[in-house]
């Protein structure tokens, strides 16, 4: 079973690693270890709650306009 693994850099150093089918999510100082980690978790996971074979997920991205990350956007004011 192929599934997706959707990495990013950890602030502590390292990485988070997703699984998005199933949503566990670990860890790894690498990208190798997040991976391994990532397939362990979801192995495990999936032993309890087996997933359907639904093929493999639509995966892009979007952007965020600057201004709408500012602390004054997320409160609503101008």
């Amino acid at each position: 079973m192929e599934l997706t693994a959707v990495l990013t850099p950890a602030g502590e150093g390292g990485y988070v690693a997703l699984n998005p089918e199933t949503g566990t999510t670990t860890q790894g100082e690498t990208v190798e270890e997040a991976i391994a980690n990532l397939t362990e978790a979801t192995a495990l996971y999936l032993l309890q709650c087996p997933l359907p074979v639904s093929g493999h997920p639509l995966v892009t991205m979007f952007s965020i306009p600057a201004h709408a990350l500012s602390p004054r956007m997320s409160l609503g004011l101008r």
